[in-house]
């Protein structure tokens, strides 16, 4: 059984923003409750984690800020393994790549997880033909865009307005008034957002 969202936030000690504005405004449960969760209440201090513990916690918050699963995670780092340079930056590559990691940096949705939805709703075209795949990586000359027919659903509409003040990646061209996209480029120099190295070595044992 899945534990709700904002619970999993707080077990972790980290906002991952996973519904979006919420999780940016009072509303949000790590801001009303900034302790873990459980029977007993806030206490004084989070346990000291071992180095073990450490790695999984970072992997905890990968999977669960990408909406990705263990065996998907590690796919992806089997592959940036096996690339030149550091694994840690082709992992990360390779997660940013995701179709839908792809739709909420362009802006067209405030999470991950919205992302997927609009996805798996065939809401989305790429390089003119509609995709359904939340996991597919994009390369550099595609072109993302949402379906003709899709463009009178309601969150279409609003996002004229919302992406004129949204800044994509360097790695992304964002047409916000056609509300389309290209990837100019692999993402490069992403700064992660949490310790991407202790999830490496929790791979490497």
């Amino acid at each position: 059984m899945h534990r709700p969202k904002e619970k999993r936030e707080r077990a972790l000690g980290e906002r991952l923003m996973l519904k979006g504005e919420r999780c940016a405004s009072p509303k949000c449960a790590a801001v009303r409750k900034p302790y873990k969760p459980g029977v007993h209440g806030p206490k004084k201090r989070r346990k000291a984690l071992s180095e073990f513990g450490r790695q999984l916690q970072e992997k905890q918050k990968f999977k669960l800020s990408y909406g990705i699963d263990d065996r998907t995670l590690r796919s992806l780092f089997e592959r940036a393994e096996k690339k030149t340079g550091s694994t840690a930056a082709g992992l990360l590559e390779f997660l940013e790549r995701r179709m839908d990691n792809v739709i909420f940096r362009m802006g067209f949705a405030n999470s991950r997880l919205r992302a997927r939805q609009l996805l798996v709703h065939g809401h989305i075209f790429v390089n003119g033909r509609r995709t359904r795949s939340p996991g597919m990586v994009v390369k550099a000359g595609d072109k993302i865009a949402f379906r003709p027919e899709s463009k009178n659903i309601r969150l279409a509409k609003d996002l004229a307005e919302t992406l004129k003040k949204y800044e994509a990646p360097p790695w992304i061209l964002l047409d916000k008034e056609k509300i389309e996209g290209e990837i100019l480029s692999l993402p490069q120099d992403t700064p992660p957002p949490f310790e991407i190295n202790l999830l490496v070595e929790s791979f490497s044992k």
